[in-house]
């Protein structure tokens, strides 16, 4: 049961990464740079990602440090 959350943290974790990543690619196409530079921040769908990205980032290390 311990290697197998192990792992559930460490797939979590590296899904974190990859949606931050995917987030901030995503804040330079010119669609999110043209809604930056008329509102000030970023698109809700990229602050989802980043959102998204952290938390599973920070559930896949708690999970993968536990036990």
């Amino acid at each position: 049961m311990g290697t197998m959350m192990k792992i559930i943290g460490l797939v979590l974790a590296v899904v974190g990464i990859g949606f931050a990543v995917w987030g901030y690619q995503l804040s330079g196409s010119v669609g999110s740079q043209v809604a930056q530079a008329v509102t000030g921040a970023d698109t809700d769908k990229v602050m989802t990602y980043y959102i998204f990205g952290a938390l599973s980032f920070i559930v896949g290390m708690y999970l993968f440090r536990k036990n």
